[in-house]
């Protein structure tokens, strides 16, 4: 099955209403007065990181991705559940671990390790405290809202490649945790840039019922000689996000496009309708 059968499949089963229908990169569970933000992600050998690639860069980048899905949440992490897999070179990876941990003041809360004969398997669940309500998600851009992206897109595509000045966006990204709490409070949806801005642009303007009209010309992008495979690459861990018209803008970002009633399809690019995921970023399987 394809990662798009697969999460059709999932959405069949009895789901949690903090699940929001499987349409959200985060659960949420309301405790008393606060409300709790989880999220799970996974990354394997051979897809997320090289066999050779530093485990160290890997326990950071694996705890990066996790606490961006909290900063397009507003949230203020609370710590993290760890699943590892032995056999590798364990004690960089702690190193990087702790790395992580301390540069965003985030706790292990316990996990589960396993010795393997395959390919090694990492996985995070972080939990999150919002910090506001309602808590944004991928549902909410309205006609009429503007489309903003913070940072550029490509950087990470040009690390993976080898050039020594965006190394560190693929090996270490950093969450844009501060300017998403700033963010919370006025924005009508927000994701963060994880599988391509163009496909993350077209999962949340269908979640919305909505079309994403947006300018290639006016996106940020960091090798303007290849701006359509930066769009597309991935592994940027900015924050796309949309505020009606009236709402200024409370960090630095670049508005790239604007909210539209729904079209023939979810995105349009410089004019050009995208009525389907395929080639628009990375999906698995």
């Amino acid at each position: 099955m394809t990662e798009t059968e697969f999460l059709s499949a999932l959405k069949t089963l009895p789901l949690h209403p903090g699940a929001r229908g499987l349409k959200d990169d985060c659960a949420l569970i309301e405790i008393g007065g606060e409300t709790l933000i989880f999220n799970h992600d996974v990354m394997a050998e051979d897809v997320h990181f090289r066999p050779e690639a530093s485990l160290a860069d890997v326990a950071w980048k694996l705890v990066a991705l996790n606490l961006s899905d909290l900063a397009a949440k507003g949230a203020e992490p609370i710590g993290i559940l760890l699943g590892h897999s032995l056999g590798g070179n364990d004690m960089q990876f702690i190193k990087g671990l702790r790395e992580v941990m301390e540069a965003y003041d985030v706790k292990l809360m316990g996990g589960d390790t396993v010795a393997g004969t395959g390919a090694s398997t990492f996985s995070v669940t972080a939990i999150g405290r919002a910090t506001c309500n309602p808590v944004p998600s991928r549902i909410g851009a309205a006609p009429g809202d503007t489309v903003y992206l913070t940072g550029s897109v490509g950087r990470a595509m040009l690390g993976f490649e080898g050039e020594r000045d965006h190394l560190q966006a693929f090996n270490r990204p950093r969450p844009l945790l501060a300017e998403g709490r700033a963010l919370a409070p006025h924005v009508s949806a927000m994701m963060d840039v994880s599988d391509g801005l163009l496909l993350d642009a077209f999962r949340m303007a269908e979640a919305s019922g909505v079309t994403f009209s947006i300018r290639q010309e006016d996106v940020p992008v960091a090798d303007p000689a290849r701006a359509d495979e930066c769009m597309r690459w991935g592994d940027d861990y900015e924050l796309l996000f949309t505020l009606p018209t009236d709402v200024p803008c409370p960090v630095a970002a670049s508005r790239i496009g604007t909210v539209v009633e729904r079209g023939a399809a979810p995105l349009m690019l410089s004019g050009e309708p995208i009525l389907g995921r395929d080639g628009l970023g990375y999906l698995h399987g």
